[in-house]
């Protein structure tokens, strides 16, 4: 329920180019168990990357995806979900891949524009570390909020 890795750039740079990226913020012995991204995502790089942690991509194929060539982990396991997505339909695959979890990382990213929709700082370094501060703010913010469920009984 924690942000583990984030991204500042521009306006010029999409989203997509940055996720090779934020794997490495997260320690190489802290396991990821899955990446949980739109279709936008669905690049080679994108995939090679979640593949290279060892972490299992849960990104819809574009609707006019086509197979790519099964040289590496990160377009066997694409090809497998285009696969079931087209077999199976998009909408059972989104509940079969546990897709919908993607809407808790969508949560805690309004979150963090909660605290504020515009960052202080002029300076692109420095608006780089008020974003960092705001994302450790929030993740201040989660664990007391997280109720612990005891059985009674």
């Amino acid at each position: 329920m924690e942000i583990r890795a984030a991204g500042f750039t521009t306006g010029d740079v999409g989203d997509a180019p940055m996720l090779p990226e934020l794997p490495d913020q997260i320690p190489p012995d802290q396991e990821i168990g899955s990446v949980t991204a739109d279709g936008a995502f669905d690049t080679r790089k994108c995939h090679g990357a979640i593949a290279a942690r060892g972490a299992t991509a849960i990104i819809p194929p574009r609707k006019n995806a086509r197979p790519r060539r099964p040289d590496t982990s990160g377009s066997i396991a694409r090809n497998e979900a285009l696969r079931a997505s087209r077999r199976f339909g998009r909408t059972i695959w989104r509940r079969w891949s546990g897709y919908h979890r993607r809407s808790r990382a969508e949560t805690k990213m309004n979150c963090v524009k909660l605290l504020g929709q515009r960052l202080m700082a002029r300076d692109f370094d420095r608006q780089v570390a008020e974003f960092q501060v705001r994302v450790a703010v929030r993740n201040g913010f989660t664990a007391p909020g997280i109720p612990l469920t005891e059985v009674v009984g």
